[in-house]
């Protein structure tokens, strides 16, 4: 994709007519940087919150305001939105008691953090779009076909028990007029982040299934979570008083996958063989509880972006794929 075609996506999304004052943190990672790229394109001032604020500044070529803790901005200082993206890296490291301490704080307590912040400020922002994951539904039996909307059932697992905790405390902020809106994300699929890693293999000749392969994938194109993301501010935007202090969306395609059915048209987008296989044993031996996330899945649906009238630009995996793994524009 040309700097030409990413500058124009960018313009494509627009989260309100008026100049917004953001606050953005988790700024620097694969959707942020996207998402602040898009903000300043809309004519829009971003603040970010980083725990290395000179890098932020660099990425963004000193179109960004940041700051280093929440401590460092006044009472006064206005904000109209806070995007909520942070969270230490959920794949990777086995989830010892140290790690989950980890991802919780780098999560809920930054949230918390927040929160505390809003209670002080004389001028309380208008909406706190917080980030969340389908990880809260926890692990869905293979053949059961059932969708899960936005009121599926949380499970006693630490990934569920994560997301819980990091919603409760992003609905905090409506106790001070603030409208929450937690955005439960899939497998976000862009150029950069998680599809590169998932489709070496396939690049390789070495793609196929991991574990059955028939574990539901519910992901989400990254333009499509930027509009989401823009839909839902604009939608306060719209009809103010009228939507309710917290609500919940699911942030996935409508159309969710077999993993076997994703390496499959990948492969053939990508005209390479799809016939190796990953047992999924030595996966749980290697990662543990976190294996989940490769060989469990949910059959997640965006019941309530559909509802207010989103409409998504690449609903199936082919599509998206299509999109994602064809090469660059010159």
């Amino acid at each position: 994709m040309s700097v030409l075609d990413v500058e124009a996506s960018f313009a494509r999304i627009h989260f309100s007519e008026n100049v917004q004052r953001v606050l953005v943190t988790g700024a620097t990672g694969f959707i942020g940087q996207r998402l602040v790229r898009t903000l300043i394109s809309n004519g829009h001032q971003v603040l970010v919150l980083s725990r290395n604020p000179g890098r932020a500044r660099r990425i963004f070529d000193g179109k960004v305001e940041c700051i280093s803790n929440m401590q460092e901005l006044s009472r006064t200082c206005r904000l109209d939105m806070i995007i909520n993206l942070a969270g230490a890296r959920i794949l990777g490291w086995r989830w010892t008691v140290k790690r989950q301490e980890i991802l919780r704080q780098s999560r809920v307590n930054l949230t918390e953090t927040i929160i505390g912040w809003i209670a002080h400020a004389q001028t309380k922002p208008r909406l706190f779009l917080s980030a969340s994951a389908i990880g809260y539904y926890g692990i869905q039996g293979q053949g059961d076909v059932a969708s899960i909307g936005e009121d599926g059932k949380s499970q006693p697992i630490f990934m569920s028990q994560l997301c819980q905790a990091w919603e409760a405390a992003a609905h905090k902020a409506s106790e001070h007029g603030v409208a929450v809106r937690c955005m439960r994300f899939g497998v976000v699929l862009g150029r950069l982040g998680a599809l590169p890693m998932m489709t070496l293999p396939i690049k390789l000749g070495l793609g196929g299934t991991l574990g059955s392969g028939a574990q539901w994938f519910s992901w989400i194109h990254i333009d499509d979570l930027l509009r989401g993301i823009a839909y839902l501010a604009s939608q306060l935007q719209q009809h103010g008083a009228n939507l309710r202090a917290v609500d919940t969306y699911n942030f996935v395609a409508p159309e969710a996958t077999s993993q076997l059915q994703f390496s499959r048209i990948a492969a053939d987008i990508l005209h390479r063989p799809c016939f190796m296989a990953t047992p999924g044993l030595p996966l749980r031996l290697l990662l543990g509880e976190q294996a989940d996330l490769l060989l469990e899945g949910q059959r997640v649906v965006p019941r309530r972006l559909l509802a207010i009238g989103f409409d998504f630009l690449y609903p199936d995996i082919r599509s998206a794929l299509q999109n994602l793994l064809s090469k660059p524009k010159s």
